[in-house]
């Protein structure tokens, strides 16, 4: 018995409109079709074969941080990432160089999910 890989990663959303904005104009993630739920969402495509779900509906409190509960991509170019995330106006924390010498940058969602942008060391 093994675990393959992460399949996906839910989140759930107060605005799925505005959350589907954010997910597709500013961190550029191509959206997916979506099964036909009882629930409003959105899916967007994560990398080559991992998924973001937006679950609609949201009513309980996001208890998101840098430090704690947070998703994180592997990005290309972090200064560009920055800049479009600047030119964006998006919610974004100071970069920062982990101990193992990878660059990450945070960013909140209209949420407050908090996501980390980095690129490995070297």
């Amino acid at each position: 018995m093994k675990v393959h890989q992460l399949n996906h990663v839910a989140l759930h959303v107060a605005d799925v409109p505005a959350s589907v904005a954010f997910y597709q104009d500013v961190l550029c993630l191509p959206p997916m079709d979506r099964p036909a739920f009882d629930f409003p969402g959105a899916w967007f495509r994560l990398g080559v074969d991992q998924e973001l779900h937006l679950i609609g509906d949201r009513d309980l409190p996001v208890h998101s941080g840098h430090r704690g509960t947070h998703l994180a991509l592997v990005v290309d170019d972090l200064d560009a990432w920055e800049q479009h995330l600047d030119a964006n106006d998006a919610t974004r924390l100071p970069r920062r160089v982990r101990p193992d010498g990878a660059h990450q940058t945070f960013v909140q969602d209209p949420d407050g999910h908090w996501i980390e942008l980095c690129v490995p060391a070297g």
